[in-house]
């Protein structure tokens, strides 16, 4: 959670929303404009300096501001990333990226029936590819990095409302989610785990019908003297991790532990990854992607 700033007169948050056609763009808006932020839909980027003046004379400086915008901008790249980079609207600034694979993408501009803004009379895949490109710098620079292609309307609004409900600038957010390879690796991961050196508890018959969170699948996969070697060396290099990124303004970090399905050895590293992170001071908070999916 972010708590309020301390100074009276220190600018409320500027969120920049952005992110692929039909990834939730929208949705992500009207939960921060619940959460209290004064939001602008498809604003042109060259204007965002000129809302945020407008907001700071009406509402005041502390008036946390969100601004959507969107490829269908004509100078959208150059000018959005010359805003972020210089700084032109004196708030600290975050910008979230919404992303979905392109078999979802299709599905729901598909389900919408509307045309996607770059597909120039070709195929729906060929918007989303240019689309892509286009966005692909502001993606690597992205704070916060969603994906929605598993997500329903209501688990995307509780991320967003995770990410932007309080005020805290001096610490790091971190999510610790498991996941099965089989089903792919997290698109928002900044570090990836692999647990397939750990022996499997779906082999054991006992075992095979429980989860990572119950004790005994835990103590099954945590009691193995390479699973404690790997969580005090993994740890240690995770918080290196997070000084560097504190260091370099980043406020949130997605760690994804993976093992074959997403449901014993990685969920039980993830729940004692994060609580030994949190041991350490830091706001950490276990999700798990594919559990319950078999």
């Amino acid at each position: 959670m972010r708590n309020e700033p301390d100074q009276h007169d220190e600018p409320g948050e500027l969120v920049v929303v952005t992110g692929m056609t039909g990834a939730g763009r929208s949705t992500a808006a009207k939960e921060l404009e619940d959460l209290g932020f004064f939001v602008v839909d498809n604003l042109p980027p060259q204007l965002v300096p000129d809302v945020v003046r407008l907001v700071d004379d009406s509402r005041g400086r502390r008036q946390p501001v969100a601004v959507v915008v969107d490829v269908r901008s004509g100078s959208f790249f150059a000018s959005l990333q010359e805003i972020l980079a210089q700084d032109r609207t004196g708030r600290r600034t975050t910008l979230l990226f919404l992303e979905a694979t392109d078999e979802v993408l299709v599905r729901r501009q598909e389900a919408a029936r509307r045309p996607h803004p770059l597909q120039e009379g070709g195929r729906l895949l060929d918007g989303l590819r240019r689309e892509r490109q286009v966005m692909a710098p502001l993606r690597g620079d992205a704070d916060v990095v969603i994906d929605t292609s598993n997500l329903n309307v209501h688990q995307l609004t509780d991320k967003v409302a995770e990410a932007f409900g309080t005020e805290n600038s001096t610490s790091l957010k971190a999510t610790v989610v498991s996941f099965g390879f089989k089903y792919g690796i997290p698109v928002d991961a900044d570090l990836v785990a692999d647990m397939r050196f750990l022996p499997n508890p779906h082999w054991v018959p006992e075992l095979r019908h429980l989860s990572g969170r119950d004790s005994a699948v835990a103590s099954y996969v945590k009691e193995r003297p390479e699973a404690e070697e790997f969580l005090q060396q993994y740890v240690g290099l995770i918080q290196t991790v997070v000084e560097g990124y504190l260091r370099e303004g980043k406020r949130f970090m997605t760690i994804a532990v993976g093992c074959t399905g997403g449901k014993h050895r990685s969920v039980a590293m993830t729940e004692e990854i994060a609580a030994r992170l949190r041991e350490r001071g830091l706001d950490a908070r276990p999700m798990h992607r594919d559990l319950g999916r078999e």
